[in-house]
């Protein structure tokens, strides 16, 4: 039976990386906000003999990710994989001129949608499913204040998670990836030889090896 896999961030980078590894095995549910990256993403997934579910909808609004669990659990009844790589990267500033819409959107994004998801996708998850998170080292360096912090935050949340999880399940994974040639680095470093920067497909092979399935 094919299993299900759940991408919330997977129009491109790395979440679009691990869909396309996880298609021979599983079917993709792909969360994004951006429409024509997921049909690209579909169409790939299509070409290696894969299937995806779109799911073209913006994480921080709650009344969509009610209705994409429900959807999940109606045609599927369980869930065995979440990878969530969505995040709001805002512009970079000094913690004294952080603007308070960037600030706004980067807790609502990456600190309270984290939150309300994890309360939704674990009764889908149950005891054997994985949720997988994508840890980031920026929380401290200057003028990633709005960042960092709430990235930081994202992985307090799934640590607290992995660890009440422990012993029940589900498993929670939290993943440090090298630095890759993505969309968000290249709004953080513009101009950056991306020559040295670990590509995202052998990150994607990495980590899923790491989770102890066959990337």
């Amino acid at each position: 039976m094919t299993q299900t896999a759940l991408i919330t961030g997977a129009s491109r980078g790395l979440g679009a990386a691990l869909a396309l590894e996880l298609a021979s095995t599983h079917h993709i549910i792909a969360v994004a906000k951006t429409t024509g990256a997921l049909e690209e993403l579909d169409d790939q997934i299509t070409a290696l003999g894969g299937a995806a579910t779109l799911a073209p909808m913006d994480i921080t609004t709650e009344a969509a990710m009610a209705t994409l669990c429900r959807g999940i659990f109606e045609r599927w009844g369980n869930l065995d994989l979440w990878v969530h790589a969505a995040v709001h990267a805002p512009p970079l500033a000094p913690a004294n001129m952080i603007d308070a819409k960037d600030m706004s959107k980067s807790v609502a994004t990456n600190v309270t949608a984290t939150g309300t998801l994890i309360t939704y996708i674990a009764p889908l998850l149950g005891q054997s499913g994985t949720a997988l998170f994508l840890d980031d080292f920026r929380a401290g360096q200057p003028f990633f204040g709005s960042y960092g912090a709430t990235k930081a935050a994202q992985i307090a949340l799934a640590r607290s998670w992995q660890s009440e999880t422990a012993k029940t399940g589900p498993k929670v994974h939290i993943a440090k990836p090298d630095p890759m040639p993505t969309a968000t680095r290249a709004r953080f470093f513009p101009g950056e030889d991306r020559a040295p920067l670990a590509d995202p497909t052998s990150q994607a092979k990495r980590i899923l090896a790491e989770l102890g399935r066959d990337a």
